[in-house]
């Protein structure tokens, strides 16, 4: 059971997405049901027809119950209780008729028990079928049905234990993405507050002194003068404390290094695809692999001869990953790898990452060429602009 939800994590993860479990992660459990199937069409049941009835409205019930049990709302509904109940019922009833392997219908109930009871009541619910399907078990299959208990209240707890984790996981995830939102919210106000009264007390403090300088300048040359110096003195300061104010804010960010790069790249004529999953990173990562997208995009555009670029951001909460690939196939792209004797670009930027706990790969794959820059979620490394004597790198110099 455990490694159906596994399964559904893992498949979510390789389409980039992030899905809740919902009323299919519960659908293959009904193959426990084929032993009857087969004494239906087999002949084995003493009533086929009302076996093969009994079937499909068990099924039908298992269907609604599980589907309707992954929202609160349809899952504490009274229609989704009575069908609960309707599916006890007739798992008994086939139970009692049948045995043998009709008894695997109690597991199932189990399943939609625990997906649609949740804890406080879970546990009185899932020891009340238990004992219910032990007696009904004991019942036609003697002291051996006990497994059958067992098998039920187990399916039953694990489900459950299954489903309200990962409500839980869900919850925190966004509440971690809500309080992300708001700090930037404060941070920026803060800093607009700061800038406000900093530009507002200097521009003041030019705009009286310009005008004592233009009241002076017919009547006293040297005072009007002075005045000058020192609105040229204020520029400086206020200069200075502009740059202080804005030192932290000036490290890329990595969603406008996308939409740059996804710009520039449609001007291009190249169609941008951007996937995006997982936590965000630390600032600093996030300012390094902004840099490594805006390198390789930009490279993509001067050199590849691409129709295509997919931008791919994952995390885990320990790591984070960006991948750029193309599908360029020009006869005259022919990048070095980011370690190689190729443009200093990539090379730099592998060495930056590198320093903070990173790793850059770059190389051609699969008729195009992808970069791939990978470090840790909370790398700490200094983030300046990457380039040679002072120059960016959206200066210009060619990586390959």
């Amino acid at each position: 059971m455990a490694w159906l939800f596994k399964h559904h994590k893992v498949a979510c993860a390789a389409t980039g997405e992030e899905r809740a479990p919902n009323g299919f992660s519960l659908l293959p459990w009904l193959l426990l049901g084929m032993g009857s199937l087969s004494n239906v069409f087999g002949g084995d049941a003493a009533d086929p027809l009302l076996g093969g009835l009994g079937l499909l409205t068990f099924n039908s019930l298992y269907i609604y119950v599980t589907f309707r049990s992954f929202t609160r709302k349809t899952r504490e509904a009274p229609s989704t209780r009575v069908a609960l109940v309707l599916m006890a019922g007739v798992t008994c009833a086939l139970a009692l008729a049948y045995g043998g392997t009709w008894l695997l219908f109690f597991p199932l109930l189990g399943l939609a028990t625990g997906a649609a009871v949740r804890f406080p009541h879970l546990r009185l619910t899932g020891a009340a079928l238990g004992v219910l399907a032990g007696a009904v078990a004991v019942s036609r299959d003697g002291w051996e049905g006990l497994g059958i208990a067992y098998a039920t209240w187990i399916s039953t707890m694990v489900t459950a234990a299954i489903l309200s984790l990962s409500d839980a996981v869900r919850q925190l995830r966004a509440a971690r993405e809500e309080l992300a939102h708001r700090a930037v919210e404060q941070e920026r106000l803060r800093f607009s507050r700061d800038l406000h009264d900093l530009l507002g007390h200097t521009l003041s403090v030019i705009v009286v002194k310009a005008e004592a300088a233009r009241r002076l300048t017919t009547r006293d040359v040297d005072a009007a003068q002075a005045q000058l110096v020192d609105i040229e003195s204020v520029g400086r300061q206020a200069l200075t404390e502009i740059r202080e104010a804005v030192t932290g804010y000036r490290q890329g960010s990595l969603s406008r290094e996308i939409d740059g790069a996804a710009s520039a790249l449609r001007a291009a004529g190249v169609e941008p695809v951007v996937r995006r999953s997982g936590p965000p990173p630390a600032p600093q990562a996030e300012a390094l692999l902004g840099w490594v997208v805006r390198e390789a995009a930009t490279n993509v555009v001067r050199h590849s001869g691409a129709s295509r670029c997919e931008i791919a951001v994952s995390g885990d909460g320990e790591r984070v990953r960006v991948r750029v690939a193309d599908d360029g196939r020009r006869g005259t792209y022919r990048p070095q790898t980011a370690g190689g004797s190729g443009g200093t670009g990539l090379r730099g930027l592998a060495e930056r990452l590198a320093t903070a706990g990173g790793t850059l790969t770059a190389g051609p794959e699969r008729g195009g060429f992808v970069v791939t820059a990978e470090l840790p979620a909370d790398a700490a490394d200094a983030v300046e602009e990457p380039g040679t004597d002072g120059v960016p790198l959206a200066a210009g110099r060619p990586t390959y």
